[in-house]
Formats: C-alpha cells, structure tokens, sequence
C-alpha cells in the first residue's frame, strides 16, 4: 500500500536505519539511528534520531513518533515538520534508554510532537 507520498509502506529496518532526517526547509537535521517498536502491539514506537556529537561522544537521541516521519525520495530520506531548534528542545535519552519500555518517555514524545496515539 503506498503511503502519501508514493512509497510503498513496506522497507526493511536495515534500509531505515542511517536514513537522513530533513525539516520542512530542506535543513538535515539528523539521521535515523534505531526504529524502537512496541513488541506487545505489533506498532513502530518511534525511530531515534541522533545528531549533534563527533565520534559517537555527546550525541543526543531523540525518538520522533513514526508518524511524523515521511519519506521523500528525491531526498533518499525522511522529512519531519520540525526545526532543529524543536528537535534540540525535545525530550531525549540515552539509545539504551529508550527501549527500557518507559511510559512516560512514551507519553512524553507523543505529548510533545503532538502525534496520534495508536495505543489508545
């Protein structure tokens, strides 16, 4: 099925993970470091965008709904209606973190990006 901008739904993890992250503007402001899915529901939780360190050291992790991620192939990449600065300021963890199945991280994420729930 393909999705709003003519991509199929389907792609395999290992093809999402280091896809750039643009905004609005064209701005690369990130890269897909991980998908996090829901085990328990079947869903995508979010995928984790990093940006912002050299050599792995002081980069911050931020998961963005997957929701608000479309991908656009004249990019090879994702875009999201978020500027760095909203980035920068959204909630963030350690990758190894985000899988701890936090409910309030969760919540949190969600909250900030205004996205759909799809667990309610």
């Amino acid at each position: 099925m393909p999705t709003n901008s003519g991509h199929t739904s389907a792609i395999r993890a290992s093809k999402v993970i280091g896809s750039s992250v643009f905004n609005m503007t064209g701005e690369k402001i990130g890269k897909v470091e991980d998908v996090v899915l829901d085990k328990t529901s079947s869903n995508i939780l979010f995928a984790v965008i990093g940006f912002g360190g050299v050599l792995g050291m002081n980069e911050k992790f931020h998961p963005l709904p997957w929701s608000t991620l479309d991908y656009e192939k004249q990019k090879e990449g994702y875009v999201v209606n978020v500027t760095k600065e909203q980035l920068e300021a959204a909630p963030s963890d350690a990758i190894d973190q985000l899988t701890k199945g936090d409910a309030q991280m969760r919540n949190d994420v969600y909250d900030y990006y205004k996205a759909p729930r799809y667990w309610q």
